[in-house]
């Protein structure tokens, strides 16, 4: 138990150190227990125990010093003229340091003032209890009790004790004795589950502050009146249904904090008798009503804050000292204020259409009205004489009045998202120094802005329709002091280029996507003091060589362009970041040495772009180099991924030193067709993002191994990456998003399935049919009620900005365990089937969706075909819209059309498979020495040639073929199929033991692609008899026909003949007795011998199959135009030919076409021995299939062939 009010060496090292005591040589050094408990060193009298005697030195007002001729050594010593000192040498450099870090903290506090949070205590230090000069004791967020030597009972021995907070320890009730710490001023009981206040609280007369949030209080005691002095009282986050009557007779209290409670009704009357109170606190109460029954004025009341209600109207005008307003976030239509005393009135995320406030507020400095639905401003708006700050961006205003441009009080003008065509001229000079009005429809400026608005440092325009820009002077002298200017997403060419010289003031410039062919270079050399230059998404073949010139210039990012020669910028002395991604690249020449500031250089995307050995030696010392990676031989997995989805992505740090993002992106995502994409979001720290990109995805992979449930894999990940998170997930945190793209075989409406999980405020969003499709949840207490209600129901504090104990905004993030259970890892799984009408998908962090809209996003990625360009426009708009913090955005380029499948051929367990229940077991035998289990493909297209011998066919044929075997495991996964094939049939055998040397099955040939393309060494040129020009579809090279089918549609038909003889009835026997023969097989081929020919069968029971018009067979076979056959030894193949589907164009519209040369012509000298043979055979089915074998080429691979109409062992 005493271990525990300790804070000591970590468990895994040895507590025990070398100590001397005394400053002369004549001590010796002594191995002892040495522990740092509050404000003093302990050090045991003993080498492994605390037992005994304890030598006890106080910090307080000491100091702690290294010893540089010892290594990890330090000197303790207290404070006073008997000073002891003590020297602690320790093992390891970490331990050493840490030590060292919190005695620093120790020794500097002075002895009035002890904090002890956070140290895990059950009890005070016995020490402490002999300092009479105590004042404050800060004991927050530990296990305090109230029993034993230093329990909270034994408090009262503090005579001078002033502050003493006590929040965050669990107590569960009251601890009456603090109520005979008569001294106290202020007392802190915050968040402990308290559920009535004792009326011993009437005794501390001296108590000024009290704090009482985040307990189950419902009434407080009468005698709470008594407390004269009281002037602070904290009530949120309980369970008052209202404002206490008690507290009317606080006569001394001009502050009360109620958020978070259950006040449905504010009574005015009650604040008329609360002659004090200044300050009221109702947020997050769900307001429905404010009541004004009486006619007297609320005169002492100034500061109101209502955020976060349900408060539909809002009438305040008895408020007549009213200074402050918050009302953000409630339901309001209109509103109505006393204008006499307001200065600052917040009022967005509203309904407002209206506001009206009597008379003229002119001490109003500051408004926000943004996100509301205001059409025009009211006049008051400009008789205000001191507003410094207007906001009302979001809103429906289609012009601004004339006197608000002139307002010589306006400084920061912010009316972007709204519906401006024009602006009114400035007819003076004016204060403006911030005008930001992007995203409007404007088509120019005015004229005198620059020289009527001297002041003007921030300019954002982007996101209108400008052509040009108006002129910085009347004259040649230009007295502009703008430094930031935003022209993305215009209409601007290069001519506009000369009107920026007037800014010689000018750091940040961004003309990204205007319709620039060029920059001119004197232009940009009068630009000296650039620091940040974006000229993405224009038609830009170089940057100036005067680039040079400006020597400030540290980022430079000019993607999507058509650059084709590197610009001499590496040796700026000041070049941190140089993006020049997506352009034409080709050679890279640089300068003898190279500035040590570049830590960014993105060359991606320039396809041309070769570098040498010894450019990348001198790129060696960049931080983050970003290169497209070589091509890597794909297989026909990867091939079928990559035709199906592709990705880009695009991370920009901002204005902030560090990147806290990062991207996870798997195109081919373990051993079939799926893939898996995440973003990760740190907010201030890069470590958790970090270890999420690179665990999150095996951890995904391991819990598909253990359920086929989408919610229930993907809320293990999350839960199972935040345990993974270890020591770096206590404090830090991260929003994350994780995307699996997966076959879902009970979809019968899709050929994928996207499963979508995210905690935080990272969000995804799918482009259907054109329209966003939301598909994740927002966890901020801002956009989430019930989140909101979840974490006000487990007491949490949150501060005035929505914030969670004042640490983040979000209710569920990645790490972040000390703030549990207010902050979960629990993620939001949604599953959606993909079609052909889903386009991409957009993923991003919340800096880039406060900027960018979901529609915008993807009017956005609609207009730019590269996925990885798409990505870098997304985060370059979100940077030119404002945006400061980290920024991330992965576009996922979804291909899956009518002509996809996605049919994947179930493949040899290696245990326990991923998903779904076990498969109806398919034992096979397969032919010695063939693999056990080959890989098979995903590829779209295939090509098997006719002249394939035995040992070709096991090569060529390997990928998108296969040996069947049992799953097994209770959770094996289940054979996936596509919307258009749910099932297919398990053919039955055509003959005895036709599926395999000594056994009953089938082998099984495995189909996964699409569609194939089928040819013949020996064929003609692709036209029919009535042909005169190549079929549309036919690909002939003169030795080689190719035909482009659908093997999926697969419909074979076996010719009705004449009655079975005796001999046949066990083969029909044998078909009727088969155990598997109703079992659907999507993409299987059975392959069986008869009368010495190969017969591949696909996919139908054949009970299912009828008579069809292109039927072929060896004997009297009538082709149609799929037919691909060797004019020679046609009785050593059998062709099978499918019906393929009608298509609109190309070689399925030609009618079918027999050709004389494919019929059997038996000469009549061997027509009568030819008759006599076939009267022993039995009848010969016919099949059809797009597949041509020679006989002699398949025998070697199939033991088997057929003996006097009966198929017999090899």
């Amino acid at each position: 138990m005493q271990q525990k009010c300790f804070h000591t060496l970590p468990p895994q090292h040895n507590p025990v150190s070398d100590v001397r005591k005394g400053k002369t040589q004549l001590h010796k050094w002594a191995e002892r227990q040495v522990l740092l408990c509050g404000t003093c060193l302990i050090v045991a009298s003993v080498k492994d125990s605390l037992t005994g005697k304890m030598h006890i030195l106080p910090l307080v007002g000491g100091k702690v010093e290294e010893v540089k001729r010892r290594q990890h050594c330090l000197m303790f010593s207290s404070a006073g003229p008997q000073a002891q000192t003590y020297f602690v040498n320790f093992d390891t450099l970490a331990d050493y340091q840490r030590w060292h870090r919190q005695a620093s903290k120790v020794v500097s506090q002075t002895i009035s003032l002890v904090d002890l949070s956070c140290y895990s205590l059950e009890e005070v230090p016995e020490y402490l209890f002999y300092s009479q000069d105590l004042t404050h004791l800060n004991l927050r967020h530990n296990f305090m009790s109230l029993q034993g030597p230093g329990g909270l009972l034994n408090l009262p021995r503090f005579s001078q004790l002033k502050s003493l907070n006590l929040s965050h320890n669990r107590l569960g009730v009251f601890p009456e004795s603090v109520c005979e710490i008569l001294t106290l001023t202020e007392l802190n009981l915050s968040c402990n589950g308290m559920n009535t206040v004792p009326a011993q609280i009437g005794n501390l007369q001296s108590l000024q502050t009290l704090s009482l949030d985040g307990n189950q209080l419902s009434f407080l005691p009468e005698e709470l009146g008594g407390l004269a002095q009281l002037s602070s009282l904290g009530l949120s986050f309980n369970n008052f249904p209202h404002i206490p009557g008690v507290l009317d007779r606080l006569s001394g209290m001009d502050r009360l904090a109620m958020a978070g409670n259950r006040v449905e009704t504010l009574e005015l009357g009650i604040l008329v008798r609360m002659s004090h109170l200044k300050n009221i606190d109702l947020r997050l109460n769900g307001l429905r009503w404010v009541k004004s029954e009486a006619l007297e004025a609320v005169k002492q009341v100034t500061q109101l804050d209502l955020r976060d209600n349900h408060l539909a109207t809002l009438d305040l005008s008895s408020i007549c000292s009213l200074e402050t307003l918050h009302c953000q976030r409630n339901q309001l239509r209109a509103l109505t204020l006393s204008g006499f005393t307001l200065r600052t009135l917040h009022a967005s995320s509203n309904r407002l259409t209206t506001v009206n406030i009597y008379p003229v507020p002119n001490q109003l400095t500051q408004m926000d009205l943004s996100r509301n639905l205001l059409e025009y401003l009211p006049d008051w708006v400009c008789d205000s004489r001191k507003v410094e700050v207007l906001d009302v961006t979001h809103n429906f205003l289609s012009e601004l009045p004339a006197r608000l441009l002139s307002s010589l009080s306006l400084r920061k003008l912010l009316a972007g998202n709204n519906r401006l065509q024009r602006l009114p001229d400035l007819l003076d000079h004016v204060p403006l120094e911030v005008l930001d009005l992007q995203h409007n429809k404007l088509g120019e400026l005015p004229e005198s802005l620059f020289y009527k608005a001297l002041n003007l440092k921030y300019l954002n325009v982007s996101a209108n329709a400008l052509e040009t820009i108006p002129p910085s002077s009347q004259s040649e002298e230009s007295l502009s002091t703008l430094q930031e200017l935003y022209l993305t997403g215009n209409k601007l060419n290069e001519n506009c280029a000369a009107l920026l010289v007037g800014h010689q003031n000018l750091r940040v410039l961004h003309m990204a996507y205007n319709q620039l062919l060029s920059f001119p270079a004197s232009k940009l050399s009068k630009l000296e003091l650039l620091e940040e230059l974006n000229l993405s998404g224009n038609k830009l073949k170089t940057i100036p060589s005067t680039v040079s010139s400006c020597k400030r210039l540290h980022t430079l990012i000019a993607h999507s362009n058509h650059i084709s020669v590197f610009p001499e910028i590496l040796n700026l002395p000041e070049i941190k970041l140089v993006d020049l991604s997506c352009n034409e690249l080709t050679e890279i020449l640089l300068p003898d040495s190279l500035t040590s500031t570049l830590h960014e250089l993105d060359l991606t995307g320039n396809s041309s772009l070769l570098l040498e050995h010894k450019t990348l030696n001198l790129f060696s010392h960049i931080t983050t180099l970003k290169l497209d990676q070589k091509p890597a031989m794909t297989t026909g997995d990867s091939l079928g991924s990559s035709t199906l989805w592709n990705h880009g992505y695009s991370e920009m740090s901002g204005q902030r030193n560090k990147l806290c993002v990062s991207v996870l992106a798997v195109d081919r995502f373990g051993d079939s067709v799926e893939a898996a994409y995440g973003v990760f979001d740190g907010d201030r720290n890069e470590e958790v993002p970090r270890l999420l990109q690179c665990t999150m995805g095996d951890v995904l992979s391991e819990e598909l191994l253990h359920s086929s449930v989408d919610s229930v894999y993907m809320s293990n990940t999350f839960l199972t990456s935040h345990r993974k998170l270890g020591m770096a997930g206590q404090k830090l945190g991260a929003s994350a998003l994780l995307c699996y793209i997966h076959h879902e075989p009970l979809e019968l409406g899709s050929y994928f399935s996207l499963t979508v999980a995210n905690v935080g405020s990272c969000q995804a969003v799918l482009c259907r049919d054109g329209q966003p499709l939301p598909l994740s949840k927002v966890f901020s207490l801002e956009q989430s009620t019930e989140e909101m209600d979840r974490v006000k129901l487990s007491k949490a504090i949150i501060t005035e900005d929505n914030k969670v104990s004042g640490v983040t905004c979000c209710s569920r993030l990645l790490g972040c365990s000390y703030l549990s259970p207010w902050v979960l890892p629990k993620p939001w799984v949604r599953t959606e089937p993909l079609c052909s009408q889903d386009e991409f998908l957009i993923l991003g962090n919340r800096a880039l969706f406060e900027r960018v809209s979901y529609q915008e996003a993807v009017c956005t990625v609609q207009a730019v075909r590269d996925p990885r360009a798409a990505a870098k426009k997304l985060c370059t708009l979100a940077q030119s819209y404002g945006c400061r913090d980290n920024v991330e955005a992965v576009v996922v380029s979804l291909h899956i059309g009518e002509d996809s499948c996605t049919c994947e051929p179930p493949h040899a367990s290696t245990g326990t498979e991923p998903r779904g229940p076990p498969p109806t077991p398919l034992p096979v035998t397969a032919p010695p020495g063939d693999p056990a289990t080959p890989s098979y493909s995903s590829g779209i297209a295939s090509e098997f040639n006719s002249e394939t011998s035995a040992s070709e066919l096991g090569s060529e044929a390997g990928s998108t073929a296969s040996d069947e075997h049992p799953s097994t495991g209770p959770t094996a996964r289940s054979e996936r199929r596509c919307s258009l094939h749910p099932a297919a049939t398990l053919c039955a055998p055509v003959g005895p033991g036709s599926a395999g040397v000594g056994g009953p099955h089938p082998v099984l040939f495995q189909r996964q692609p699409s569609c194939a393309t089928f040819s013949s060494n020996q064929s003609d040129n692709g036209l029919d008899s009535d042909d005169e020009v190549p079929l549309e579809g036919v690909i002939s090279n003169g030795s080689k026909l190719e035909v482009e089918v659908d093997i999926h549609c697969c419909a074979f038909q076996i010719r009705s003949g004449p009655p079975a003889s005796h001999k046949d009835h066990n083969l029909d026997k044998t078909r009727s007795d088969y155990p598997n023969g109703k079992m659907r097989r999507q993409n299987s081929v059975v392959v069986s011998a008869t009368n010495g020919c190969l017969l591949a069968v696909c996919g139908r029971e054949i009970s299912d199959l009828k008579k069809s018009p292109s039927t072929s067979s060896l004997f009297g076979k009538k082709l149609s135009n799929g037919s691909v056959v060797a004019p020679e030894d046609s009785h050593n193949l059998i062709e099978v030919a499918l019906e393929a589907p009608k298509k609109k164009s190309g070689y399925f519209t030609a009618p079918a076409q027999q050709d004389p040369e494919d019929q059997l012509v038996v000469p009549p000298s061997l027509e009568q021995d030819v008759r006599e043979q076939l009267k022993g055979q039995s009848p010969m089915p016919e099949l059809e299939y797009l597949m041509c074998f020679r006989l002699q080429n398949l025998f070697a691979t199939f033991p088997f062939t057929w003996k006097e109409g009966q198929l017999v062992k090899w």
